[in-house]
């Protein structure tokens, strides 16, 4: 495959630098395209639908969101009009839901990367780090589709779209490089520990609980909501809202803050990541 190299000491000490990183990126972007490409055809290999599953499955949620939420448990988000908020509830809730989904499935499945990739451990000499990279990718493109069916069912409620929708891919890019780091981290440690998969089960639960995702951060005590603005998902999916519920321009400045500070922990997981990773091959 492009991008791998023939002979590698698997023990060798390796570049910590971002420098590498980008470079590393750079030179195997072929073998991240083809392996996305085949993580997300992959998941439905097999199926009669294929692809399509990959849309109809936010549709599917997005109706049941809801109705459930509308017209059984009659929910109401506050700030929003009663005779709109039967909709809304469910375009609201969707966005926390696209935000939580996005950086739990990366969170989920980082803890298995490297062990379920033995061999390109063990027999070829592949470059691991990209395997976050392409984990992150298939999870992008699920996110996507589910951007398109919000959008879809948005204009179909209201009759219009915010122009402000389009700057999406600039409030999520932060959260992106977050996740990469949080990758790195569990990739490298469920090597060493498997338990960590079935703790990072429990961690994104309770995130997903303690995030806006079915309530406003309004509704939150103020004693308790420093605690909520301290989950790294908090700002994002309300960010998020403001762009594509409220039509409002994000927060530039707390976007820039969260981008500085998440590539310094994406930098810190990338080190972790490439300081234990010589020794992948022995505990493997």
């Amino acid at each position: 495959m492009k991008g791998v190299v023939a002979v590698v000491n698997p023990h060798a000490k390796r570049s910590i630098a971002l420098r590498g990183l980008i470079s590393s990126v750079w030179r195997n972007k072929q073998l991240i395209w083809q392996m996305t490409k085949r993580e997300v055809v992959g998941r439905y290999k097999g199926s009669a639908m294929g692809l399509a599953w990959s849309f109809f499955n936010p549709v599917v949620m997005l109706a049941v969101y809801t109705y459930v939420f509308s017209e059984i448990f009659k929910t109401r988000w506050v700030g929003v009009g009663a005779e709109d908020s039967k909709t809304q509830f469910a375009v609201i809730l969707f966005v926390g839901m696209i935000v939580q989904g996005l950086f739990a499935e990366v969170f989920n499945k980082s803890a298995g990367l490297i062990v379920s990739n033995v061999n390109y451990v063990k027999k070829v000499v592949f470059p691991l780090e990209i395997l976050s990279i392409i984990a992150l990718g298939a999870s992008l493109f699920h996110a996507f589709i589910s951007f398109i069916v919000l959008v879809v069912a948005f204009f179909a409620f209201n009759g219009f779209v915010h122009w402000t929708a389009i700057l999406m891919p600039v409030v999520i890019f932060p959260l992106m490089i977050l996740i990469l780091g949080f990758s790195w981290f569990l990739a490298s440690l469920g090597v060493f520990a498997r338990d960590i998969g079935q703790f990072t089960a429990i961690v994104t639960t309770i995130l997903t609980f303690l995030s806006p995702v079915f309530y406003p951060v309004s509704a939150v005590p103020e004693g308790f909501r420093p605690f909520m603005m301290a989950n790294p998902l908090t700002f994002i999916i309300e960010q998020s809202r403001e762009v594509l519920i409220w039509g409002h321009l994000p927060d530039w400045s707390g976007l820039a803050l969260y981008v500085l500070a998440a590539t310094a922990f994406a930098w810190a997981g990338f080190a972790w990541f490439q300081k234990t990773r010589k020794g992948f091959a022995d505990v493997l």
